[in-house]
């Protein structure tokens, strides 16, 4: 179990199960890997951006509950399909919609840009460090028997998904129950994270378009013009599994 050699390497390698499209067909990740980030703790600019993120989610919370917002309405529908209750484990955006109008978690530079980015674009969008990957990411329906390094009480435990839960893994075992919902802990980032992952996930109504400009928007806060950062990115679908096609620079 070694961590791929290259951003390319990472992307060529990552997948989505069969399995899982016959769930949703309408399924798209979109996967970047940015390198070179300069650590950094919270700072004006992602002050910014996350107090913009916050009033956008108050304007479109005081027209709708978030459950009825399109894209939370859609990954609620997803959860129900592998057998998850939404109600109880949320995805990602609608976990971070709800906190938003009381106030984001600031907790550094890198953090605080993808989830002011994940309200923005009403996208879930998960970060973690690629140097603590074991082989390329997979997104598929687990057998129950997959290990995920979490905490409980404080305390670091390692639990297993339901079968049949949508997870992604790698060779290690899994970095994020139930699609979009808990990160594990060994892959996550940290304050001296400097090559980062991130997986945008999109249904139906969320365009094609709409993923890009949500990509695109992360891409240039995490790697200004100038700034000796270097992205890639892959786009998974139905029909463009594993085997390298599309990894862009």
């Amino acid at each position: 179990m070694t961590t791929p050699r290259t951003p390319e390497d990472l992307l060529a390698g990552a997948s989505v199960d069969e399995a899982v499209f016959a769930l949703r067909p309408d399924y798209r990740a979109l996967l970047v890997v940015v390198d070179g980030i300069a650590p950094a703790v919270s700072d004006d600019a992602s002050e910014a951006l996350l107090v913009a993120a916050e009033e956008s989610a108050r304007a479109l919370l005081a027209e709708r509950p978030v459950e009825e917002l399109p894209h939370v309405e859609a990954w609620r529908a997803a959860y129900r399909a592998f057998g998850a209750k939404p109600q109880r484990t949320r995805n990602s955006l609608e976990a971070l919609t709800r906190r938003a109008p009381a106030g984001l978690p600031r907790v550094n530079r890198l953090t605080d840009v993808y989830n002011a980015v994940s309200v923005l674009h009403q996208v879930p969008l998960g970060g973690e460090d690629r140097t603590r990957y074991a082989g390329p990411p997979r997104l598929v329906r687990a057998t129950g028997a997959e290990p995920f390094d979490t905490a409980a009480d404080g305390a670091g435990v390692v639990e297993h998904p339901e079968v049949g839960e949508v997870v992604w893994c790698d060779d290690a075992g899994v970095t994020c129950r139930r699609w979009n919902w808990r990160q594990a802990r060994r892959t996550q980032l940290h304050d001296g994270t400097t090559t980062a992952l991130f997986i945008l996930d999109a249904l139906d109504p969320m365009s094609g378009d709409a993923l890009e400009a949500a990509a695109e928007d992360l891409v240039a806060h995490l790697a200004p013009e100038g700034s000796g950062v270097r992205t890639w990115r892959r786009t998974l679908r139905p029909g463009d599994n594993a085997g390298g096609g599309g990894v862009t620079c």
